[in-house]
């Protein structure tokens, strides 16, 4: 089986160093993989058993041009995740559907405006710390972390200037030492979680320092089946047995709440060093899907 490992063209692909390990894993399954950027024009699609997405990273750069690409390349192959996933996922107003607790989160669309009262959608939140950040995002791109509310406004007013729907979180202490945790999964079944160091946190540590291997904590572990039963819902046939990965972002409220933060199933890091086994794992799904 030959299988594109989805990739781009540009240098923020050379940070992925996840290619090697997942290609040596599908070797080891029976499944040739060979990057491919995405928007490279001379990529016949068709020619590939199927299509991975992995480190397109660059899309939020042209998100609509991505989301075009993903439509093509999916009639011209099995492409994983499926487009119509793919289109939902790349914007954070996602969120809305899944019907779950998520942090809490003000929105504001492109031609709101707001004052010292509130925005033309509703006052803007009265909260110790926020973060302020786009809709169509990726890691904390965008995003600005402040105490002070008038930098906050001042912020979501330039993204809403720049048509760019924006998202008003409080900033949640609890991370500083709770952290994220991101539980993975492949084919529908769960492989391993990470305790994720928050990225808009005080405190600075290495790449090695970044995760740590964790399990879940049972309300932690059914919040996340929650999400992707509801993600099933939205995308019948899909979901979750047919996404070949799925990573659930977790954080706890101050009462003890978790509460979703992300579900990244288009791109995401998949911390295949931290759990031996998930290399294999991940193949042995993508080798079970093209089998159906």
């Amino acid at each position: 089986m030959k299988v594109a490992y989805v990739t781009t063209g540009h240098p923020v692909a050379g940070h992925d160093d996840e290619r090697e390990i997942v290609l040596a894993a599908w070797y080891g399954a029976g499944i040739e993989g060979s990057p491919a950027a995405w928007d490279d024009p001379r990529v016949d699609w068709s020619s590939f058993d199927a299509a991975v997405v992995r480190s397109t990273w660059d899309y939020i750069d042209s998100r609509d041009g991505f989301v075009a690409w993903a439509h093509r390349a999916g009639t011209a192959t099995r492409l994983f995740n499926p487009a119509s996933v793919i289109e939902w996922n790349t914007d954070k107003t996602y969120l809305k559907d899944l019907g779950v607790p998520i942090v809490p989160t003000c929105w504001a669309s492109p031609g709101a405006r707001f004052s010292g009262k509130g925005s033309s959608e509703g006052g803007f939140p009265d909260w110790d710390e926020y973060v302020v950040k786009p809709a169509v995002s990726a890691g904390a791109r965008g995003a600005l972390r402040t105490a002070d509310r008038v930098a906050a406004e001042k912020h979501a007013a330039g993204l809403l200037d720049e048509g760019r729907t924006v998202m008003i979180q409080p900033y949640l202490r609890t991370v500083e030492h709770e952290g994220e945790l991101s539980l993975l999964y492949f084919g529908g079944q769960f492989s391993h979680a990470v305790r994720r160091h928050p990225m808009l946190s005080d405190t600075r540590r290495t790449t090695e320092e970044r995760a740590t291997l964790r399990d879940p904590d049972d309300d932690q572990f059914a919040l996340a089946e929650r999400v992707l039963d509801q993600c099933a819902r939205r995308f019948p046939g899909e979901a979750p047995a047919d996404l070949l990965y799925a990573r659930v972002d977790l954080v706890r409220m101050p009462d003890g709440e978790p509460v979703l933060m992300e579900l990244e199933v288009v791109e995401p890091y998949l911390f295949l060093r931290y759990e031996l086994a998930a290399p294999d794992m991940f193949a042995q799904a993508l080798v079970e899907l093209l089998r159906r």
